[in-house]
């Protein structure tokens, strides 16, 4: 089987192949393609792979290019983790909504939609290229803002499917603070990309989440960023971008004090090439474990193996379409939910009805990320200050024209038609 990395000068790279390595029984590769566009950073992550392919004993050939269409023929799945304009840009995603009085972050409100606009056109290039050098390729997409990024490929008729590791996190996390294998808990994770809540957690099929949102709480509540208090009111766990919105006024306050992430992982990223860079490291770093995406290698890997028939039994959070599993939403929507993944289609698993706290914020969220794929697919700025408006986060006509010429003039350099 050969996979394809598709932005593979990203610093994530070193995390996926640990996971290639550790689980090749799994998912055994015979080759291993790379791509980016940066040929420095391609270089720097090729070398890392392949001191870390040989410690490990993995025999996948490794090919290393600046060509898509290398990098993409013969593939049996291609794996796209890119950030079009890198962290400098997102620097000034989480910045400018700041002057507003918004939120600044990376996948939702204003970051989510500037990074929206510029990613769909990218992907759907390189979708397009997959479609023609490897048509019977499942691509499997890492890309944020995954749910809009997920959607356009769907109804451009990809063979595609968009991957998170947030529930996987959640499932290691109530591990941990139950004391027992991870493998023995089932999440009921429910929503949309970066808008989750676990609504049932089981062990051994026995309901625990009251346990966790209760005796637990304590130990639970940190990972959602919220306090205590609300995850036991609520009765369910939310994913931590949960508190950007039960919490926007004080995370805005918080944020106007102090360095953005996208300034932290920056420096991290730094560093983290240096590592790589260093001929006498072959395996991932603990610092790489400061830099998000914790667990990525093992949600892709096993996602990969049940597209090719080898994982059996395996339940997977995915961003897929919904197809009533949300009644309230339309039937094209994407959304995040387990799922039974096969060769031949993804299958929504059965949850529980979504409580109307949750099922409002959802419509809300999901109506806007309908107009963001609008503006990205056919620009305009009317287009844009649609979404905006629409969004949770904005909503206010004075921010939602400000932040509209904002954006354009930000991302000129990236919006053909700006």
């Amino acid at each position: 089987m050969k996979l394809a990395v598709i932005g593979a000068g990203s610093t994530y790279t070193p995390e996926l192949v640990d996971g290639l390595i550790r689980m090749r029984d799994l998912l055994p590769l015979d080759a291993l393609a790379l791509h980016d566009v940066d040929e420095t950073r391609l270089g720097t992550l090729a070398g890392m792979t392949q001191r870390m392919l040989d410690r490990g004993g993995h025999p996948a050939e490794l090919a290393a290019t600046t060509s898509l269409d290398e990098a993409i023929e013969g593939a049996e799945a291609v794996l796209i983790q890119i950030r079009v304009g890198g962290q400098a840009v997102r620097i000034v995603d989480e910045s400018v909504p700041l002057g507003c009085g918004c939120l600044g972050q990376e996948t939702t409100g204003y970051g989510g939609l500037a990074k929206a606009l510029r990613t769909v056109p990218v992907v759907l290039d390189i979708a397009e290229r997959v479609r023609e050098r490897a048509p019977n390729a499942w691509i499997v997409d890492f890309t944020n803002p995954v749910g809009i990024v997920t959607k356009a490929l769907l109804d451009a008729g990809h063979r595609a499917i968009g991957l998170c590791s947030a529930a996987m996190v959640f499932q290691r996390h109530f591990a941990k603070v139950l004391d027992v294998a991870p493998e023995r808990l089932e999440l009921d994770h429910a929503g949309l990309n970066h808008l989750t809540w676990e609504i049932g957690v089981r062990l051994d099929g026995r309901d625990v989440l009251r346990e966790l949102t209760h005796e637990h709480v304590a130990r639970v509540a940190p990972a959602t960023g919220l306090p205590p208090e609300l995850v036991e009111r609520l009765g369910v766990v939310p994913s931590y971008y949960l508190h950007y919105f039960y919490e926007h006024d004080r995370v805005v306050e918080h944020q106007r004090a102090h360095a953005s992430r996208a300034e932290e992982v920056a420096s991290i990223e730094r560093e983290l090439l240096e590592l790589y860079a260093d001929e006498s490291v072959a395996e991932k770093p603990e610092l790489l474990g400061r830099r998000g995406g914790a667990f990525y290698s093992e949600a892709a890997v096993e996602l990969l193996a049940s597209l090719f028939g080898r994982g059996e039994n395996m339940r997977h959070v995915v961003n897929m379409r919904n197809r009533g599993t949300f009644p309230f939403l339309a039937d094209d929507a994407v959304i995040e939910v387990p799922a039974r993944v096969e060769p031949s289609g993804v299958t929504a698993a059965a949850l529980p009805p979504l409580d109307p706290q949750y099922r409002g914020l959802v419509s809300h969220v999901s109506a806007y990320e309908d107009l963001a794929l609008d503006a990205a697919l056919h620009g305009g700025r009317e287009r844009v200050f649609r979404a905006l408006l629409a969004h949770p986060l904005v909503g206010q006509l004075d921010v939602a024209e400000k932040l509209t010429d904002a954006m354009l003039d930000a991302n000129r350099d990236y919006l053909t038609w700006a």
